[in-house]
């Protein structure tokens, strides 16, 4: 029992070396833009097919399952408001960091895995490139600015996909009263919620991939497993700290 919490100490020690590294890199060049933009382009675009779907059908569930919930209380005309705030503040961000996870922190820990059962990144030390600032710096960069735009993206797709069950196909409310209760219901809070959220769930993704990745060894057999275990951890990270960011704005 000691020696499995040695291990895991351990382990969560050297995280936070690599995601101290990580951020130094911010501020020192090079900064190696153009990997950042390659990133973005395979994590946000690459990811928003997926984001979509599941955000519109995401809403349609939600919408469907309140008009039966709130009609018995007769306040069916309440379901844009549940169905944003629902989107917004938590089933949106975490969605989308979930799929992102699945997506992004598996393909981050087989690329970075595969570079490091063939020895390339010791050839990138031996040339004088840091690894982390080359490799793990651009992917926590490019994940953590573009979650919040495909939490959006999730977010507006959700709500029109509700509107389509609650307007159209059930009559609940009409279409201009949706869309006005849906935005006065949010406030600040919520927005604040919406976009900070994925930010810090990107970091995470980022982070947890490419330390899996890092640490990969045993061929290819390793690589699989350091996936498997990127999505794992991405995943549980994203629950807790969603619970302990919820506890912060509940209270505000």
């Amino acid at each position: 029992m000691l020696d499995f919490l040695k291990t895991l100490v351990a382990s969560f020690q050297d995280f936070l070396f690599l995601a101290g590294r990580s951020f130094k890199n911010l501020v020192r060049r090079p900064h190696y833009y153009d990997d950042v933009f390659l990133q973005m382009d395979i994590i946000g675009v690459g990811s928003l097919p997926i984001v979509a779907l599941t955000g519109g059908f995401s809403g349609m569930i939600i919408a469907l399952q309140m008009a039966r919930a709130l009609n018995t209380y007769g306040a069916s005309s309440q379901v844009s408001s549940i169905v944003t705030l629902t989107l917004v503040r938590e089933l949106g961000p975490v969605l989308t960091a979930l799929l992102v996870a699945g997506r992004n922190a598996s393909g981050i820990a087989s690329e970075l895995g595969s570079m490091k059962v063939t020895e390339q990144i010791d050839a990138m030390r031996a040339l004088g490139t840091d690894p982390v600032q080359k490799l793990v710096t651009p992917r926590l960069t490019a994940t953590a600015l573009m979650l919040p735009c495909l939490t959006v993206v999730a977010d507006a797709i959700g709500l029109f996909g509700a509107y389509l069950i609650a307007v159209p196909l059930l009559h609940l409310i009409d279409s201009g009263a949706y869309w006005s209760m849906s935005w006065r219901s949010l406030v600040m809070n919520d927005l604040a919620q919406g976009l900070i959220k994925p930010f810090i769930f990107g970091m995470i993704i980022a982070l947890v991939g490419c330390y899996y990745g890092l640490r990969t060894t045993g061929g290819t057999q390793g690589v699989g497993h350091a996936t498997t275990q990127a999505v794992v951890a991405a995943s549980i990270w994203i629950f807790f700290v969603a619970l302990l960011m919820d506890k912060i704005f509940v209270g505000l």
